[in-house]
């Protein structure tokens, strides 16, 4: 498929950076704080040091075999049509999962403006996210030119609303507050061992985004030379940010005996070094980063779905593309996926934290079989770094336990009915 958008370097990085940091950066900082302490610290340093080899194999793979979809296809061609097919199910089944939750965490951050302006949260909830829905299909009907540009823009306003922070807690703290405090020496809650894990796990939330770029490879105007530095730059970026985020509440927390047990958000922070102006600066930026996720990864599945509707996994009509070249039945049946999810769970008032759990454990395969192809389908020099980061998916599917039942809940509905369609396309194309 030839799209009207063409990506370069620094906006490619710009919309990884905004996919990553999405619902996240303001909210789970503060999270992983509560649950591991300064350790947290470390486990944000971690998280970014063990992303970068898994990042670097995902550029590697769109660089060889640049396809709308992305890690199915490189499933398929290391291991066959089938097992291609149920890993791209399984993003097309957990991406309506996954980005309605990304919404309603997105929400969390209009619910405070709202009520400052009077209106009932819980009352408009269902229909803000609604309309959410509506601005991705207006954002992603032309194309991701548009997107790339305004998602940079957004990239740098973030990073320096977290530099502004730092310069104004370096300002006004004591001259040696900043020396005492280093990434273990202290920290608002004891950590353990079970709350690194837990901090670990949670993070693993915002690393998710670098596999949904491989499908847009395409896309960039020169995959062979900006894929590899655009994921690298942008993934370096995000982890830069976290940490600073993590470490810039820890200094608050610690540098003043009245905040020395406090659970400080990013807005609360910013409100403590500027007197003001937290709910409304981090909400626009935490809302704005917020839908910029759920952009990426809904041009992703839509492509997906165009290139499956082509191999007659999915309904023809999907392959039907717009003005734009843009698959917009796709995406907006896409769309339509995730408005049931965002009406069932607010009818049901369904909770986040499981959804959150299984659609990480659903990435985690994605991951793990696109680390496993890898190793049969990149240069020998890319063996070891493909190795090496299989035996990371599979530390972190260890890690996350009882969170991979989803994931393989799919696989065992999905496989016996993709093995009998395909059979059935073959006798298809068989017959006289």
């Amino acid at each position: 498929m030839q799209s009207t958008a063409r990506l370069g370097l620094w906006q490619g990085a710009a919309l990884l950076a905004t996919t990553l940091l999405g619902t996240g950066v303001f909210i789970l900082p503060q999270l992983t704080l509560s649950l591991a302490g300064s350790a947290a610290a470390w486990a944000w340093l971690l998280l970014t040091l063990l992303a970068i080899p898994i990042t670097f194999v995902f550029a590697a793979l769109a660089r060889v075999l640049p396809h709308a979809a992305g890690p199915a296809h490189f499933v398929g061609e290391a291991f066959g049509t089938l097992a291609g097919r149920i890993t791209g199910l399984m993003f097309v089944l957990v991406v309506p999962l996954g980005a309605s939750a990304a919404l309603m965490m997105t929400y969390s951050f209009a619910a405070p403006l709202l009520q400052q302006l009077g209106l009932d949260a819980n009352r408009w909830q269902l229909p803000l996210e609604l309309a959410f829905l509506v601005l991705l299909w207006l954002l992603n009907r032309r194309g991701l030119q548009l997107s790339a540009r305004l998602q940079l823009g957004l990239t740098l306003a973030i990073v320096g609303t977290v530099v502004l922070m730092f310069a104004a807690f370096f300002l006004s703290a004591p001259a040696d507050t900043a020396s005492q405090l280093s990434l273990g020496s202290t920290a608002p809650v004891a950590a353990d061992l079970a709350g690194f894990s837990a901090a670990l796990a949670l993070g693993f939330w915002s690393f998710l985004g670098v596999e949904a770029m491989t499908h847009l490879a395409q896309d960039f105007r020169d995959p062979r030379r900006h894929l590899i530095p655009a994921l690298l730059l942008g993934l370096l970026v995000v982890g830069c940010i976290y940490l600073g985020c993590s470490y810039l509440l820890l200094m608050l927390a610690t540098s003043d005996p009245a905040h020395a047990n406090a659970n400080l958000s990013m807005a609360a922070a910013f409100d403590l070094l500027f007197g003001g102006g937290g709910n409304w600066l981090i909400g626009l930026l935490g809302l704005a980063s917020g839908l910029a996720t759920v952009n990426v990864y809904t041009a992703s599945v839509a492509r997906l779905s165009w290139s499956f509707a082509q191999q007659g996994v999915l309904p023809a009509p999907l392959q039907q593309l717009n003005s734009y070249q843009v698959p917009e039945l796709a995406l907006r049946c896409i769309l339509f996926l995730m408005a049931l999810v965002l009406g069932g769970s607010a009818w049901l008032n369904a909770g986040l934290e499981h959804l959150i759990g299984w659609v990480n454990g659903v990435f985690v395969l994605i991951y793990t079989g696109s680390m496993a192809a890898a190793i049969r389908l990149l240069d020998r020099r890319y063996h070891w770094i493909s190795a090496l980061s299989l035996v990371l998916c599979l530390t972190l599917a260890w890690v996350l336990g009882s969170a991979m039942s989803y994931a393989l809940l799919i696989i065992l509905c999905c496989t016996p009915l993709l093995w009998w369609q395909q059979r059935w396309l073959l006798r298809q194309r068989c017959s006289p």
